[in-house]
């Protein structure tokens, strides 16, 4: 692990860490921010848990709110309208900490399977200071994505909001890979293979339990509705 700048040698303001994740992107960031004496898993999870938090709250306002108008809309009701916003507030207050603690729970099991595999690769960083240092990138752009969220819910600009967040989205993938690559001192080809391998295992986990549910369920299904079958 390359030596601990001076400037990190003590403890460091969590905003700083955030936009030097965000804003100086390479492998030697990553590898200072992995050798701070901060970077402990339980920081991270307080970082995601609290970022989640936020957009969570933000997301579920917008998305009431637009459910409300859609159901007025096409004449489904005007309830939602009718109990006004405190019931929408309620509805984020208590799903918001719900809808946050599994984002972290998943987070967390991320992290230790991305970094499982980095090891694989020679990895030479431990699970603290990966989750360290990707939780400095994923709670600022929770934070972003709640707020464009929310500025996506305006008629005809939302597109451009929209179009913003998916291009943060790659640029976020990019900094994870070079998380990985400066906390585990691993090839950009190992780094990516980290990321990735997670999900295309449990992609293709899902496209064969699919296949599988069809396969059983499809025969039942004629016998119960012989006019069906071909």
């Amino acid at each position: 692990m390359p030596e601990v700048p001076s400037s990190m040698s003590g403890p460091t303001p969590v905003m700083q860490t955030w936009m030097k994740a965000l804003t100086r992107p390479s492998e030697q960031t990553f590898a200072e921010i992995a050798s701070s004496p901060n970077a402990k898993a339980t920081t991270a999870y307080l970082w995601v848990f609290a970022a989640s938090l936020v957009q969570f709250f933000l997301t579920t306002l917008v998305q009431n709110r637009m459910m409300g108008t859609y159901m007025e809309q096409f004449g489904l009701g005007s309830t939602l309208g009718e109990r006004g916003i405190g019931s929408i507030l309620i509805a984020a207050i208590c799903g918001a900490p719900i809808a946050a603690a599994v984002s972290t729970l998943f987070f967390a099991i991320g992290v230790f399977i991305v970094q499982w595999i980095a090891k694989m690769f020679g990895g030479r960083g431990t699970s603290d200071q990966l989750a360290y240092s990707m939780a400095a990138i994923t709670a600022p752009y929770s934070i972003v994505a709640g707020l464009l969220t929310l500025l996506a819910a305006i008629p005809y600009a939302g597109y451009c909001f929209s179009g913003i967040l998916a291009i943060a989205g790659i640029y976020v993938f990019v900094l994870n890979v070079m998380a990985v690559k400066g906390v585990n001192q691993i090839s950009w080809g190992a780094a990516i293979g980290s990321l990735l391998i997670p999900g295309l295992v449990i992609g293709l986990l899902c496209a064969c339990l699919v296949g599988i549910s069809v396969a059983t369920i499809l025969p039942a299904i004629r016998d119960a509705a012989p006019n069906l079958a071909p």
